[in-house]
């Protein structure tokens, strides 16, 4: 071939990847201009995500990454649980008619009595199940009437309110535990933390308001009130029963805890369903399909409820409550596709901003602050006492959440 003719084949090839690539950009801009504002606005908070982890990477040596992700992956297993749960609901309730949240519980409780208060029964010593109901039935009692009550508030204040007033009176729980776990678990927070809070209840917001742009404020909106007084009895309820749980899971066990929740949680919760549900129960249409709605819903309940004693030990119960937000967000990241939802890019910006909150908050430690006078009154009072240092001196290191190793000149408890 000619050198004329070699040019003209190359200035060809030339040309044509030229226009490909003025194609591209052109319709890389044409996507771009499409995308909503949210999207954008979520762009930014990935790399702010993005600073924050390098932030962690570069600044904080003494800190195990590892065990940080770890922490916000154990809490975001929590939340798709809770994403199970919600979705074999609204198919119970939407597409059957079955609207039994109290004999979802009870079947729940059912299933954490036949595997956990068994156990107990036939363990031997101090640790037996008699043995701990002679020491601390009417505790237990109380906690699982607490949880039943907990559980029923928030289901049944969907009648009443909005689903966007209920998404955020819920995040009440989070003032909540952080006030119990200051006063009862003696736990002493950083700035950083409750930075790392304030940015999560803004990602929460921002979910909320993307629901009323998009019109997704579902509920009766009738005694509106009413409604909301509920969302706070059952999210102060909740707080009360995570702060118990960790420190059950922290100084007793977390079978313990769970069989004793099922003893008192299936006796209590059966006897409201006789008393307030039997009538609903009876008008379902019972087929294979609701069956197996049933078993679902009761298979990520009891996934959930023996989990998070676990994630709680690891982390604390406010670290829990703050990664469980992200649960309506996987919700509604199924419903696009379930339930054809209507999608916006302020769903985006609220998951990743709820992500940076976490971030920050399991960048540092809390502690333990210990005042003898507080603690004693929360101790088990079977078990073996333990000299307490004076009032304003931090205990020596005992490590409840391994993010990273401690220091001599920094000691102290970690619970998140």
């Amino acid at each position: 071939m000619s050198l004329l003719g070699k040019r003209g084949l190359g200035n060809l090839l030339q040309g044509c990847v030229k226009e490909f690539a003025r194609y591209l950009l052109d319709k890389i801009a044409r996507i771009r201009l499409e995308l909503d504002a949210g999207l954008t606005a979520a762009g930014g908070c990935m790399d702010c995500l993005k600073w924050c982890l390098l932030y962690f990477e570069i600044g904080s040596e003494e800190e195990d990454h590892g065990e940080l992700l770890l922490s916000v992956a154990l809490g975001q297993v929590l939340s798709l649980l809770i994403c199970g749960i919600s979705l074999t609901s609204k198919y119970l309730s939407d597409d059957f008619h079955a609207n039994t949240p109290v004999f979802q519980s009870f079947l729940n409780y059912i299933l954490l009595f036949l595997v956990y208060t068994t156990t107990l029964a036939v363990r031997q010593g101090e640790e037996n199940l008699l043995a701990i109901l002679k020491r601390r039935w009417w505790k237990y009692m109380i906690l699982g009437i607490i949880d039943i009550e907990a559980n029923y508030l928030v289901v049944k204040a969907y009648q009443y309110t909005t689903f966007t007033s209920v998404q955020l009176l819920d995040c009440f729980v989070i003032p909540v535990v952080i006030l119990l776990s200051w006063f009862f678990l003696l736990v002493r927070y950083k700035a950083v933390h409750f930075i790392g809070i304030v940015v999560c209840i803004l990602g929460m917001g921002c979910m909320a308001g993307a629901d009323v742009l998009v019109g997704r404020q579902q509920g009766a909106g009738e005694n509106k009130l009413i409604g909301d007084l509920l969302v706070l009895g059952g999210a102060t309820l909740y707080g009360i029963s995570n702060v118990c749980e960790e420190y059950i899971v922290r100084n007793l066990s977390r079978v313990e805890f769970l069989g004793m929740i099922g003893l008192f949680g299936s006796f209590f919760s059966g006897i409201q369903l006789a008393i307030m549900e039997h009538k609903e129960l009876l008008k379902v249409p019972w087929d294979w399909q609701i069956g197996l709605l049933y078993v679902g819903f009761s298979a990520c309940m009891f996934g959930l409820y023996s989990f998070m004693p676990v994630v709680i030990k690891k982390t604390s119960a406010t670290a829990v409550n703050l990664s469980l937000l992200t649960a309506d967000l996987y919700s509604l990241f199924c419903g696009f596709f379930l339930f054809y939802y209507k999608f916006s890019g302020l769903y985006l910006l609220s998951f990743f901003t709820i992500l940076v909150g976490l971030l920050l908050y399991f960048s540092t430690s809390t502690y333990i602050a210990q005042d003898p006078r507080v603690y004693k009154q929360f101790r088990n009072p079977s078990g073996p006492v333990v000299d307490l240092p004076a009032t304003g001196q931090l205990e020596p290191s005992v490590t409840y959440t391994s993010l990273g190793q401690e220091t001599e000149e920094e000691s102290h408890v970690r619970v998140a």
